[in-house]
């Protein structure tokens, strides 16, 4: 290749990487204006519990007298229920907020077992004995 042939490609070269330089830089980023940003609806305020009777304390006492009328430890009994089912307080009561509402988790520590009850908005959800 000749001399000239050799300065023409590095010119060609030169020339595409500049116009491919020149492509990324020429448009410009800017955010956009507040203007052009879609408002976000507010979101309704969350409902209030949905659970009636009395509840625990997270000293295992309860808030009311207990209604009475579970006969057995079965899913969807109330927490005070429970506590006049087994006759004496829990050993220890956990209280939160999930995404369902009041969370509750009773520990009684028996004999060679421990079981874990769980409620969701005042009713019997699971058992875990171990």
């Amino acid at each position: 290749m000749s001399r000239s042939s050799l300065a023409l490609a590095a010119g060609l070269v030169a020339g595409l990487a500049a116009i491919a330089l020149a492509g990324c830089t020429a448009a410009e980023r800017t955010p956009p204006t507040p203007a052009e940003i879609a408002p976000v609806p507010p979101r309704p305020p969350a409902p209030p519990p949905s659970f009636s009777g009395p509840v625990l304390t997270p000293e295992g006492a309860c808030t009311g007298a207990a209604p009475g009328t579970a006969a057995a430890i079965e899913p969807g009994i109330g927490e005070c229920d429970l506590v006049r089912l087994k006759g004496r307080a829990p050993t220890d009561v956990l209280i939160g907020e999930g995404r369902a509402g009041r969370e509750v988790q009773v520990l009684y520590t028996e004999p060679g077992a421990k079981e874990l009850y769980f409620f969701v908005n005042n009713r019997l959800d699971r058992v875990i004995k171990s």
